[in-house]
């Protein structure tokens, strides 16, 4: 059992009381030191057995992002998006992450 950072699932007839009953849309990993295998490699593999449609790998101290896509029960990975770039979910229409938002300063 994996328990991922943010998860996001759009077909409301998926959720009952214990959680989500099969596989979420898109699932976030936002990586901190430690954990590293753990999520690029476990959790990948659960992931893409599972069925999630994509799946977000996020590094704050590089401030890039990583987006494995399924394509026939596998992951096809993007290319490496960075600051500057707006990143556009394949699974989710309308939904676009912008980097510079994402890893600004607070204020």
């Amino acid at each position: 059992m994996v328990q991922p950072d943010i998860c996001v699932i759009c077909d409301w007839s998926k959720l009952d009381d214990a959680g989500c009953i099969g596989a979420p849309d898109l699932i976030v990993e936002i990586l901190s030191p430690g954990n590293n295998k753990k999520d690029l490699q476990d959790k990948y593999e659960v992931y893409e057995e599972s069925g999630v449609l994509e799946y977000w790998i996020i590094h704050p101290d590089e401030q890039t992002l990583l987006v494995y896509t399924l394509s026939e029960k596998k992951y096809v990975p993007s290319r490496l998006f960075t600051l500057g770039d707006i990143v556009r979910s394949q699974c989710i229409p309308g939904f676009q992450l912008d980097m510079e938002e994402l890893f600004k300063d607070p204020v």
